[in-house]
């Protein structure tokens, strides 16, 4: 006898009737089905803890590209930089959250930016049309919360404010033009949970198309337990030095070893004129902490070190590499031909003139301030936006929820 069967019969009672709404509520439960129970091992298998020992990335890996329940929340994050314009959406999870959707393209926004003070007429249409795909994929996805963040090419550009407004009334979007502080606090809050949990302090960079942002982060309570460390940021800078304006600078398609060392020299002069961090360089110089980069550069160096021949995120999010190594890779890099970088799987035509500027920026934060290794994240701005709109919302419910109490 089939379950439908058996449970029509089980509705029929001796006595007739109507049935009571505790047998209904019975009778509306279904046994689990074999797909459901294979997905729930899968799932369980997935968020099993890594090997002891293994320093690994906890969060925003494979777990959690699973699909999100249909009519969860939804939270967008979009990040308009000089090089990229990236959309993030996701909805909540308890341990953070679960991606639903996800677009990336390279719009030079800042090209030219750094000669002529504005942003360029082919730039701003090639931006408006890739911000167009976000707020499609926005209304699509029903977002119910967004954000969406401006940074160094509107800062720097005359005309900045003017195209946000331009982006505004053709998209419908609104952008925030954030400062280099908060962009520096997003990029650490998105990838804060890559730290390794037994450093003490953590110098976090993200090299940008314009600008470098760099923070230095100091644990100030240990892991215990199950409870991640917690820590703060202690001091920040920023300096105007990012990939499209270095490249744009001293030609980035082709750099000498001179023209090289000669940026890695200026980045370190300037990283090490901000004394504000002083304080714990001695951590660093004990080998009790550790660099964390978040950009472009980092990822494509790791790709490479990986030998992927498709760029894959999951593959290089959270990946430890070695200094020596990285710069060995830079190296590498930087003695190839611009057509042999283009066809890097991991570099391609549109960063094949500004992958070795970013290793050159790489490596003067390394001289100014050394560490034997690397985190590397794919993973900051949005992820920093998506945590700080879902946190928000929490307390906000967690109000609520309290005044009813009362």
């Amino acid at each position: 006898m089939t379950s439908e069967n058996t449970t029509s019969h089980k509705g029929e009672g001796a006595g007739g009737g109507e049935q009571s709404p505790r047998q209904k509520k019975k009778k509306r439960r279904q046994p689990i089905s074999a797909r459901r129970l294979k997905k729930l091992k899968a799932s369980r298998a997935a968020l099993q803890t890594p090997p002891e020992g293994e320093v690994e990335a906890k969060k925003r890996l494979e777990k959690d590209w699973r699909p999100a329940p249909i009519f969860a929340a939804k939270y967008a994050a979009i990040d308009l930089g000089t090089n990229n314009c990236r959309l993030l959406i996701a909805s909540p999870h308890k341990q953070g959250f679960r991606v639903v959707d996800a677009f990336s393209r390279i719009v030079r926004l800042g090209e030219g930016v750094s000669q002529s003070g504005r942003l360029s007429d082919d730039a701003m249409d090639r931006t408006v049309e890739a911000l167009k795909i976000c707020a499609d994929k926005v209304k699509q996805r029903r977002v119910t919360s967004l954000r969406s963040i401006a940074t160094q090419a509107c800062r720097m550009a005359e005309n900045g404010e003017e195209f946000l407004a331009r982006v505004r009334q053709e998209t419908g979007l609104t952008f925030d033009l954030i400062t280099p502080e908060e962009e520096a606090g997003l990029s650490v809050r998105g990838c804060l949970d890559l730290t390794d949990p037994t450093s003490e302090a953590v110098l976090v960079f993200d090299i940008g198309g314009g600008s470098t942002e760099i923070s230095w982060v100091r644990r100030v309570r240990e892991a215990s337990e199950g409870r991640p460390p917690r820590h703060r940021i202690v001091s920040w800078t920023s300096i105007p030095l990012g990939v499209v304006s270095v490249s744009e600078q001293f030609n980035g398609r082709d750099l000498s070893r001179e023209t090289y060392d000669e940026i890695v020299a200026l980045v370190a002069e300037k990283v090490r004129a901000f004394e504000g961090a002083n304080d714990i360089r001695p951590l660093f110089e004990e080998g009790k902490a550790h660099l964390l980069g978040t950009s472009g550069t980092v990822t494509s160096i790791a790709g490479v070190h990986l030998g992927l021949k498709k760029y894959n995120r999951r593959d290089v999010d959270g990946i430890w590499l070695a200094s020596e190594r990285a710069v060995a890779l830079s190296e590498k890099l930087r003695g190839m031909t611009y057509e042999q970088r283009q066809r890097e799987p991991c570099i391609g035509p549109d960063r094949a003139d500004l992958v070795v500027p970013g290793c050159a920026i790489l490596e003067g934060i390394l001289t100014a301030w050394p560490s034997t290794r690397i985190r590397v994240a794919d993973r900051g701005l949005r992820e920093g936006i998506l945590s700080e709109l879902i946190a928000r919302d929490r307390k906000t419910r967690s109000k609520r929820r309290r005044r009813r109490r009362r």
